[in-house]
């Protein structure tokens, strides 16, 4: 269980980089949080749900980054 557990968050993005083309941003550089957002607030399209769901992952603790 512990296993199936560990990976969650690989398995949720299912197209790595397709927020970034959705949003005409390049992928070597940070979506600025204005524009996702705005993506955020488009109803049910797969764009506001891919933003929605950058904004909520961005909130979990990184590997190897320490909470001040």
């Amino acid at each position: 269980m512990a296993e199936r557990k560990k990976k969650f968050i690989q398995k949720a993005v299912k197209k790595p980089g397709a927020l970034h083309r959705q949003l005409g941003v390049p992928e070597d550089e940070k979506i600025p949080k204005s524009k996702l957002r705005a993506a955020a607030k488009k109803g049910n399209t797969t764009l506001a749900k891919r933003a929605r769901l950058a904004l909520t992952l961005e909130k979990l603790p990184h590997r190897g980054r320490k909470k001040s």
